[in-house]
């Protein structure tokens, strides 16, 4: 999953990171690339605790959506990639209908996006539960 970061720095050198879309979830780092490690390993280290308490781990919102909050005025924004994948569970193979046609239009907007035909039908059904 990618998750949207901001950095903050008062000195140019170190800086503090916050995960907008995981509430509670801050890193720091001496360089640039530390801070970009370190939000990778606090993003991964939050998704094992929501993990442990059966909770759900919000969906990644696009940078533009946290803009606008004064939070985070003035901040460097990056993205990270992190597998979460083993605080989901086993995966389980499934047989499902879909039309052929829908199929397709699936399968190009997975791979426009990076994205596998599992990947994106999983993150659709999470998104839509939590609507």
């Amino acid at each position: 999953m990618r998750y949207p970061i901001v950095l903050h720095t008062d000195d140019g050198v170190r800086y503090g990171v916050t995960v907008p879309d995981l509430p509670g979830c801050f890193s720091a780092g001496d360089t640039f690339d530390d801070a970009l490690d370190s939000a990778r390993e606090a993003i991964d280290l939050h998704a094992e605790g929501l993990a442990a308490e059966d909770q759900d781990l919000p969906p990644a919102r696009a940078i533009t959506e946290h803009r606008a909050n004064p939070d985070y005025a003035n901040g460097v924004w990056a993205v990270v990639e992190v597998d979460l994948s083993r605080y989901q569970g086993k995966a389980e193979k499934i047989n499902i209908t879909i039309p052929r046609r829908l199929l397709a239009r699936v399968d190009e907007y997975a791979r426009a996006r990076g994205e596998s035909r599992s990947g994106f039908l999983a993150r659709a059904a999470q998104e839509a539960m939590r609507a």
